[in-house]
C-alpha cells in the first residue's frame, strides 16, 4: 500500500512486526523450517508492510490474483526474479529454483488465500523445498486455519504472526500524514479510532475526510463539536433505501 498522502510508506506497527518476522525466517538455521505466515483482517496494513519490505530489503514480492493458474503463478515469480518465463511449469520452476540457489531471496506471497483455495499452495512449498529460500505467506485472518488441510505446508511453518489493530502510536503517525496542517482534537481522534475498528485503511480514509472537512469549512482545528454528526467510514454496508419510487 503506497498511495499515501505524500507517496511514502510509513513505519507503522505492523510494518515493524513484518520486518521482524522477515529477519526471523532469514536468520534461522537451514535445518529448521523457514516458512511463516503474516495474517489478519482486511485493512490491517499487511500489503502495506509487504511493500515496505519490498522497497527496503532484498525480497521477491508477488501479489496473487483470484483468477491465476499454476502457470501464471510461476511465470510471475520468475518475472520478478528476472529469470525465464517461457516453457512448461517444471521448466519455469527449475529456473526459479536455480536463480534462488544462486542468489537467495525471501519469497513474499501476498493474497496467499487464493493459492490455498485453488489448491496451488503446494507449488510454493515445492519451490521452498528445492531452493531452501524462506517464504512468508500473507493472507486473511483464517489463513492459518485454511492451511491445516495442507499438512506438508502447515508443518513447515516457523511462525504465525498476527497483524494487530491500529495502535495509539499509529494513530499519531497517520494523523500527521493525512492532516499535516490541521490540529485534530484528541477526543475526535478517539472517536475515529473506535469507529474505524482497528483498520489502518479505515483510519486513513477517515483522516482524509477530516482533512477535506477542514478545507471545506476553512478550519485549522477540528474538534468533536465541529465534526458533529458527520459519519465516519466504518465499512458497514448501508441499509437499503425505501420509497425510491
Amino acid at each position: 500500500m503506497t498511495d499515501t498522502a505524500d507517496g511514502q510508506i510509513q513505519p507503522l506497527g505492523n510494518v515493524a512486526r513484518f520486518m521482524e518476522l522477515l529477519s526471523a525466517v532469514e536468520d534461522i538455521s537451514d535445518a529448521l523450517p523457514q516458512m511463516a505466515a503474516f495474517y489478519g483482517p482486511a485493512g490491517y496494513g499487511k500489503s502495506w508492510a509487504a511493500n515496505y519490505a519490498n522497497l527496503t530489503a532484498d525480497v521477491c514480492l508477488v501479489q496473487c490474483r483470484s483468477y491465476w493458474t499454476k502457470k501464471k503463478l510461476v511465470e510471475t515469480i520468475a518475472e520478478e526474479l528476472g529469470t525465464r518465463t517461457k516453457g512448461t511449469i517444471p521448466d519455469i520452476v527449475g529456473g526459479i529454483v536455480e536463480r534462488l540457489m544462486r542468489a537467495p531471496r525471501t519469497l513474499l506471497i501476498d493474497e496467499a488465500d487464493y493459492l490455498v483455495k485453488a489448491g496451488m499452495i503446494e507449488l510454493v512449498r515445492d519451490i521452498y523445498e528445492a531452493s531452501l529460500c524462506p517464504v512468508i505467506l500473507i493472507g486473511e485472518e483464517l489463513l492459518p486455519d485454511k492451511l491445516k488441510q495442507w499438512e506438508r505446508v502447515h508443518s513447515r511453518m516457523l511462525r504465525w504472526e498476527a497483524a494487530q489493530p491500529v495502535s495509539a502510536r499509529d494513530l499519531d503517525m497517520l494523523r500527521a500524514l493525512w492532516c499535516p496542517e490541521i490540529l485534530v482534537d484528541d477526543t475526535l481522534v478517539e472517536r475515529l479510532a473506535k469507529e474505524s475498528r482497528g483498520s489502518t485503511r479505515r483510519v486513513c480514509i477517515n483522516f482524509q475526510r477530516i482533512s477535506a472537512f477542514a478545507q471545506l469549512n476553512g478550519l485549522s482545528t477540528v474538534t468533536e463539536a465541529d465534526w458533529g454528526d458527520e459519519p465516519f467510514y466504518t465499512g458497514e454496508t448501508p441499509e437499503p433505501r425505501e420509497n425510491l419510487a
